[in-house]
């Protein structure tokens, strides 16, 4: 089942239809042992509603959940970052091939915006980029229960000059988008699942791709165990799972630009880049 996050309360929707649960809290859903079992036992009695439609505007499906990041998890991910980072390139092929993941804090939920939101660039920055990912949903016991479709907003300049700039590269007000919506299943996401990405500007199409999770390196639950590892997340958490689409050095973001991340069968999220001149 999905659930999206509207303004007037959740909405669930399943084979039955689609359902508005106004009391549902997200926080308890990442806190429960089954997830899954939990949600349909509170959906079940629900009256249809229209809580929405799918291509409206969502906010992101989180309330107290922190958003982290795994990188360098596509060899296409480990080739870019080498060709940005000049003498430093050994530290990514490193971390490819080692058993321990890099793993990094991405947003709190006031910087992540929904479907439909407006992604940021930074002011600071001459080479942006978006990143589709895979989002893990993991409950505060570490157990993967859901997924969404995240988009890990980078400056590549930035982490191309020195690798310990990273947090300023990453983290920031609007640099990461999550949605549409938090797909619930207890099945994980077959290998054959595709990831694609286009990028709009100007009635045309400046930047699309796509990718597999087949080409990811390490198993998400092996992503999330290490994250797990002597760090706790009372209200659970989310995981962006690395990026296999990456830009040719000649493309960056520019304000306007529309980013569509589609994965199956979660849907589409839809974000627009935002213009500096309104901040």
């Amino acid at each position: 089942m999905k659930l999206y996050r509207r303004p007037e309360g959740i909405a669930i929707e399943d084979e039955r239809g689609r359902f508005l649960a106004p009391g549902l809290s997200l926080d308890e859903l990442f806190r429960q042992e089954e997830p899954g079992e939990w949600l349909r036992s509170r959906s079940s009695a629900l009256p249809p509603a229209a809580g929405g439609q799918a291509g409206e505007s969502h906010l992101p499906p989180v309330e107290g959940q922190e958003v982290w990041a795994a990188g360098v998890t596509y060899r296409r991910s480990r080739e870019a970052r080498m060709e940005e980072s000049g003498s430093d390139a050994d530290v990514y092929d490193r971390v490819y091939r080692a058993e321990r993941p890099e793993l990094f804090f991405k947003a709190t939920p006031h910087r992540v915006v929904g479907h439909g939101g407006e992604v940021r660039i930074r002011s600071d920055s001459a080479w942006n980029v978006p990143e589709a990912e895979l989002a893990l949903a993991i409950t505060s016991r570490g157990q993967v229960f859901g997924y969404s479709i995240g988009n890990d907003m980078s400056s590549r300049s930035i982490e191309g000059e020195n690798p310990l700039y990273l947090p300023q590269a990453k983290i920031y007000d609007g640099s990461c988008a999550l949605g549409p919506c938090l797909l619930v299943t207890e099945e994980p996401l077959p290998s054959s699942t595709e990831i694609s990405i286009r990028v709009g500007r100007r009635g045309g199409i400046a930047f699309e791709g796509k990718t597999q999770l087949s080409e990811m390196k390490r198993r998400p639950s092996e992503l999330a165990g290490f994250l797990f590892r002597e760090n706790s997340f009372p209200s659970g958490c989310y995981l962006l799972t690395g990026t296999g689409i990456v830009p040719e050095s000649d493309f960056t973001l520019a304000p306007g630009d529309e980013i569509a991340i589609t994965i199956e069968p979660i849907g589409t999220l839809v974000n627009r880049v935002h213009s500096r001149d309104a901040r």
